[in-house]
């Protein structure tokens, strides 16, 4: 019989009492009425709140841009990662252009007086400071310092090899940014030739006795050369098809993986190019080319680890096709509420690049960075302005103000009417 009270008393209870009256709908007015008046207050909070992270942000830069000369190895190292992190993730152009010449003398100090790590992350960031101010005066002012820096180590043997490593790598991407003179670039090219080469194998079948820090050394120059060959002339392209096309194939037997696939793809970034200046070109050696990738795309030796095997027959495949049906995998990468098609050799060797620098910040600098955009044709940023950033900012902020208060407001009912229908008997 208790039960059944409790029940009946319950479904009295519902009937007669309404989930929000009067009362409590004016609790949810004044609620609202209340956030209204905090929202221009909150809002303009929001914009000093902002306005002080970018002076905290722009004074750590300032710091780090100092810190780069410091006396300690660890500062110098910290100040040049700092800085890496920064240009990679944002788009730095106004606070940097004002200080590009202190950036860079800092950059030189390092390459020049640092040791292994340091020097690689100091040609890092010379990439990644081209990569911000873009094709232009500001960018050559740059490398016309850094570049025979870089060439002086990339030539020294007896420099640190992870740093000619890095240079390798940095030299081709600020070549491709900020050389002004087609005939320098070429140059370049013929830098990165003299070291991949020595990876040959020699027409005798004899290989070079190159250790793995070395080849590492060679991946990275062919790398670079293949990117600077996107941007040779018809006339220059025809003479490295008439010099190379020959010969690369012969890395293809390199006991390094990552050495294969750079030369797999180079043969087809250069088997493409070729195409596009001399639509009749015919390959003399077609059928030993064609055995070695094909061999390389269904590679299954057993002295070879599982995902190198896997890595190399999923390029090769690739590279076979291009070869010899002229055709690519497309990919396209999304970002924002835009989309690029990757539909091209040219366009992978040079996106690879872009990315191996920028890392997880690609897809900002495809939104936002005008030179990268213009690099892969992607026209003008589509950015709206400060002003209405912060616009939209505020409405974000009202609709959370407001969300906030309606969920307050019917908390407070809710509980109210709760309150009501509490029994006290035993449960």
């Amino acid at each position: 019989m208790p039960r059944a009270k409790k029940r009946s008393g319950r479904g009295g209870q519902q009937g007669n009492v309404q989930p929000f009256s009067d009362e409590d709908s004016s609790i949810e007015t004044l609620s609202h009425c209340s956030s209204l008046s905090e929202r221009t207050s909150a809002a303009e909070e929001v914009v000093e709140s902002e306005e002080m992270a970018q002076e905290d942000f722009q004074y750590k830069l300032k710091v780090y841009i100092d810190s780069t000369v410091d006396k300690s190895a660890k500062t110098r190292q910290g100040a040049l990662d700092g800085l890496k992190t920064a240009m990679a993730t944002k788009i730095l152009y106004e606070f940097i252009s004002e200080r590009r010449m202190t950036i860079t003398d800092g950059i030189e100090r390092c390459l020049k007086k640092g040791k292994g790590v340091e020097q690689c992350a100091a040609a890092s960031l010379a990439c990644l400071l081209c990569i911000q101010l873009g094709s232009g005066i500001e960018s050559e002012e740059v490398f016309k310092t850094l570049k025979p820096v870089f060439k002086t180590i990339l030539n020294d043997g007896a420099a640190n090899i992870q740093a000619r490593q890095a240079c390798a790598t940095s030299l081709g991407l600020c070549t491709l940014v900020a050389e002004d003179d087609i005939m320098d670039v070429y140059a370049t090219m013929e830098c990165f030739e003299s070291l991949f080469t020595h990876s040959y194998v020699r027409e005798d079948g004899s290989r070079p006795s190159v250790n793995p820090q070395t080849t590492h050394l060679h991946t990275n120059a062919l790398l670079s050369w293949a990117l600077l060959l996107t941007i040779c002339t018809s006339s220059h392209i025809r003479d490295i098809a008439q010099k190379h096309l020959d010969k690369l194939p012969r890395l293809l037997e390199n006991d390094d993986v990552n050495m294969r696939i750079a030369a797999g793809e180079t043969i087809a970034l250069l088997f493409e190019l070729i195409r596009d200046v001399d639509p009749e070109f015919d390959y003399d050696d077609w059928e030993s080319l064609s055995e070695k990738l094909n061999a390389l795309a269904t590679d299954c030796n057993k002295h070879r680890a599982k995902n190198d095997k896997r890595k190399q027959r999923s390029v090769f495949r690739d590279v076979l096709k291009a070869v010899e049906e002229g055709d690519f995998q497309s990919e396209t990468i999304r970002f924002g509420t835009e989309r690029m098609v990757i539909d091209s050799w040219v366009r992978k060797r040079t996106y690879d690049t872009f990315r191996e620098f920028v890392g997880s910040g690609m897809n900002y600098h495809l939104q936002a960075n005008e030179f990268i955009r213009d690099v892969f044709e992607l026209g003008p940023p589509m950015l709206i302005d400060s002003a209405a950033l912060k616009a939209m900012k505020s409405s974000r902020l009202e609709r959370h103000l407001y969300n906030a208060a309606a969920f307050k407001a019917r908390t407070k009912a809710r509980n109210k009417f709760r309150d009501k229908r509490v029994d006290v008997g035993e449960f």
